[in-house]
C-alpha cells in the first residue's frame, strides 16, 4: 500500500500531531504546550504559508487534536461524516500546486489561512485518500497494553501492530518473552 508523497507527508503530521495528546501517551502527558513546541512540530512538519508563531495559533493548534484523533475511533463510514466537516469549516477549495521542490500536489486552503485550518484540512484531504484507496483499516491505534499512540500501517501486508512513538513493539517483545521463559516455554 503506497499513498502518493503529499498523503504521506499530511498523514504522518498528523500521526504526530495527535501523538502529542496526553490520552495518546502511556505517561499522560501533553507534549504541545508551548510555541516553542510548536516550532519543533513545524521543523518536522512544515507547512507553507503565513505562521504567526503566537499563543493564539498555538491554542488553535491545540484545539484541532481531538477532532484530529477521532478520527482513529472511527470506521470508515463513521469517518466520512467527520472528514467532510472538516473539509467544510476550512472552506477548502482544492487547487494544484508547484514549490519548494515538491512537485504539483493539492493544496485546499490558501496560505493565507490560520496554520490550525491549514493542518486539518490538509489531513482531511489526506484521509480522503485513504478512504478512496479502501485502505482505512490501516489507520490504527497501537497494540501495546500500555499505549493508546495512533499511526499509519504502511506494512506491505498490513501486519504492523504498533506505534513508533514509544519503542513499543521491542517492549511487548520483551514481555511476550519473559512470560513465555517464566512458564519454561523459551
Amino acid at each position: 500500500m503506497v499513498f502518493i508523497r503529499d498523503t504521506q507527508l499530511a498523514l504522518a503530521a498528523t500521526v504526530d500531531l495527535v501523538n502529542t495528546l496526553p490520552e495518546t501517551s502511556s505517561d499522560s502527558l501533553d507534549t504541545l504546550l508551548s510555541v516553542a513546541d510548536l516550532e519543533d512540530y513545524l521543523v518536522s512538519h512544515p507547512y507553507t504559508g503565513s505562521v504567526a508563531h503566537d499563543e493564539d495559533e498555538l491554542a488553535a493548534v491545540r484545539a484541532i487534536r481531538p477532532r484530529l484523533h477521532e478520527l482513529w475511533r472511527l470506521d470508515r463510514t463513521g469517518a466520512v461524516p467527520r472528514i467532510n466537516d472538516m473539509l467544510r469549516d476550512g472552506q477548502a477549495l482544492p487547487q494544484l500546486v508547484i514549490h519548494d521542490g515538491y512537485d504539483w500536489h493539492i493544496h485546499a486552503t490558501g496560505p493565507e489561512a490560520p496554520l490550525a485550518t491549514r493542518i486539518m484540512v490538509e489531513a482531511a484531504m489526506a484521509f480522503v485518500d485513504v478512504i478512496r484507496s479502501d485502505e482505512y483499516d490501516r489507520i490504527r491505534v497501537c497494540a501495546a497494553d500500555d499505549c493508546l499512540g495512533v499511526y499509519v500501517d504502511y506494512s506491505k501486508n498490513g501486519s504492523k501492530r504498533y506505534c513508533d512513538t514509544g519503542n513499543c513493539g521491542n517492549r511487548m517483545n520483551v514481555n511476550a518473552y519473559r512470560r513465555r521463559k517464566g512458564r519454561g516455554s523459551v
